[in-house]
């Protein structure tokens, strides 16, 4: 499993290191009941992006369209 979760507090500045979602919602358990013993657990759960961001997909468009542009070139110049 990767680790691509964190909690934030939603009483202080706390936010749990990058762990499975499991492992940060237990990370965050035990935050609140050391620091905020007797308040339910609030805040915010955060899901790490992926690295490319698309890019991947971008490059494999690019690459398309240069194929189709080669083709209908070469096409071109044999007429």
């Amino acid at each position: 499993m990767a680790a691509d979760y964190r909690y934030w507090c939603g009483e202080c500045g706390y936010r749990t290191p990058w762990l499975t979602r499991a492992g940060s919602a237990e990370q965050r358990t035990r935050h609140y009941a050391e620091c905020h013993p007797g308040v339910p657990p609030r805040g915010q759960a955060e899901r790490r992006r992926s690295a490319s961001g698309g890019v991947g997909c971008l490059v494999l468009v690019g690459m398309l369209l240069l194929i189709v542009v080669a083709v209908a070139v070469c096409r071109y110049q044999f007429r």
